[in-house]
């Protein structure tokens, strides 16, 4: 425990996070139920658990300096990537996890009661079939699916002047080819991960049509 505590340490400290010590040990005890419950469900395919903090909390806290207050949306979240770690740094943040996966879902809706995230709500069922009363500020994604279809599934979600923030291995360039005319790219982000050898990205687009929530 002593390790991932440093670990987290330095590597909030690489990234420039500067986080109290009770949202530091809040992200280690989702560590900790993550992988309590991942013996039973499959909600991580990284099973050494040594690497969860670089892997999957600092990779999930990267896109931080990207995250702007208001409502935000993680799409086939899964085991929580990045919904939960980003909730428990920007406790004001409104972060809604949807997940089609009902054992999944169930997982979400139990980390939020355990961790005492009140800024958290969990919708199962399937993202393109999800009308809730307003739309989304930022949609983000963790490997969800390709870029296109991550912003034609969840196209309805997105509130006038909103962004998607998807997470990337590799530069994208051929997913980038292949979004319609109406999705413009503001910036593709190259993130450097402590502890992550491979490539990470960090793609911003915008809607630039009037087919969003409300304006159609």
């Amino acid at each position: 425990m002593r390790q991932a505590v440093q670990q987290l340490e330095q590597g909030l400290g690489a990234l420039g996070i500067d986080l109290p010590v009770a949202a530091q040990q809040k992200l280690l005890d989702y560590v900790a139920l993550l992988y309590k419950w991942n013996k039973i469900y499959s909600l991580t395919a990284l099973r050494e658990q040594e690497k969860a903090v670089s892997h999957h909390l600092l990779d999930s806290l990267a896109v931080l300096p990207f995250v702007a207050a208001g409502s935000l949306l993680d799409v086939g979240s899964g085991g929580g990537m990045p919904g939960i770690p980003l909730a428990i740094a920007c406790p004001d943040l409104r972060i809604t996890l949807i997940d089609s996966n009902s054992k999944k879902a169930a997982f979400l809706q139990q980390a939020a009661i355990e961790l005492s995230l009140p800024n958290i709500s969990v919708h199962c069922g399937r993202v393109e079939q999800y009308h809730p009363a307003s739309g989304f500020a930022l949609i983000t994604s963790r490997a969800f699916s390709g870029l296109a279809d991550f912003v034609a599934r969840s196209r309805h979600l997105l509130a006038a002047d909103g962004r998607w923030l998807a997470m990337k291995g590799v530069w994208p360039e051929d997913e980038i080819g292949r979004l319609p005319a109406a999705i413009a790219v503001d910036a593709v982000h190259r993130l450097v991960v402590p502890g992550v050898n491979g490539e990470r990205h960090l793609v911003v687009l915008r809607c630039t049509d009037a087919q969003r929530r409300g304006e159609s």
